[in-house]
């Protein structure tokens, strides 16, 4: 069985889950079966019968109140338990801030190995030619990609990038999963942490990883006081503003906007690239975009290779006028 480790809060569902159960349907082929479990408080039933909608086995809540509010020790100690009573094959995670906290602590309790931030499944070992999954990853931010093959014994844990997959790639049951509950193994005393609100480094902090639409600007702004035309059609498209590296640095836009290899990754349905060049290294944190549609000056921009529609065109003359049309 392939276990997929849900992430939610308050009930709601990120939607980084539904891209991992599309990552773990494609591993698991027609063979294999698909078990999610849902970790938190009480009152998980929401978010539990919203999951059982994808092509899966089953669907677990792990409920405990000491899971109400995330730690490290409390999940790891809860999943400890849980994964020895199920012996899944395979553990399958989100790539969020949240599993990138707790998956390498509950890989090293287990002894077992785990590969992180994977954009891709293959079948095939390269020395042996055998059916062994392989998992691919970026390296050296992104530069080139190298094919991992997990060793050791089973379960082995992987991380998929946000936008490895898309949410409309998971494929949806004729009816819905059945849903069953698990009570959680916690001694609540020897969790060391004690949970507050979650880390935002700002009041306007925001996570583009949630974001349906994005409009991010590149070097082509030119200048700060011009963001104010790429927020008037962010606010036009109901979408969040981003931006590439340069800009961020420059302080113009927060660095919590950033979008790339040392920004966040994201996966929208529309991505609007303003003058943005398409170096690799933005280009690693979007390429999971549904749509993407670029406006830039230079006709050999790199962009171009990636968008599914390019303008070759002045952004100052191109967005108002589209501002105008869909406020119209």
């Amino acid at each position: 069985m392939i276990f997929v480790i849900a992430e939610q809060r308050d009930g709601k569902m990120n939607r980084a889950t539904w891209e991992t159960i599309a990552g773990a349907q494609q591993l698991a082929g027609s063979q294999t079966p698909i078990a999610v479990l849902v970790p938190g408080g009480r009152g998980l039933s929401a978010a539990a019968n919203e999951i059982a909608a994808a092509q899966v086995k089953e669907v677990i809540t792990l409920e405990h109140d000491a899971l109400a509010l995330y730690t490290p020790d409390g999940f790891t100690a809860a999943l400890q338990a849980a994964i020895a009573e199920l012996a899944p094959t395979h553990v399958l995670l989100p790539h969020t801030y949240q599993a990138r906290d707790f998956a390498p602590k509950l890989a090293a309790r287990l002894d077992r190995a785990i590969i992180t931030d994977v954009t891709g499944v293959k079948s095939g070992s390269p020395s042996t030619g055998s059916g062994q999954a392989l998992f691919t990853r970026p390296m050296f931010q992104g530069k080139l990609t190298a094919d991992v093959a997990p060793l050791g014994p089973a379960p082995h844990f992987v991380t998929f990038q946000i936008g490895a997959f898309r949410v409309d790639q998971a494929a949806r049951g004729s009816s819905p999963a059945p849903v069953r509950a698990m009570t959680a193994t916690i001694d609540a005393s020897a969790i060391r942490q004690k949970p507050e609100a979650p880390f935002q480094q700002a009041k306007q902090a925001v996570d583009l990883s949630q974001a349906a639409r994005i409009v991010s600007v590149g070097r082509g702004i030119k200048e700060q006081s011009n963001i104010t035309i790429a927020e008037q059609l962010a606010k036009a498209l109901g979408a969040e503003i981003a931006a590439s590296r340069p800009i961020c640095d420059s302080g113009w836009l927060p660095m919590e906007r950033q979008v790339g290899s040392s920004g966040q990754t994201v996966a929208p349905s529309l991505y609007l690239a303003l003058g943005i060049s398409g170096a690799i290294q933005h280009l690693v944190g979007m390429k999971g975009s549904h749509t993407v549609v670029a406006i830039n000056k230079d006709p050999d921009a790199p962009i171009f290779e990636i968008a599914d529609y390019g303008i070759v065109g002045d952004l100052f003359e191109i967005v108002p006028a589209m501002i105008d049309a869909l406020k119209s």
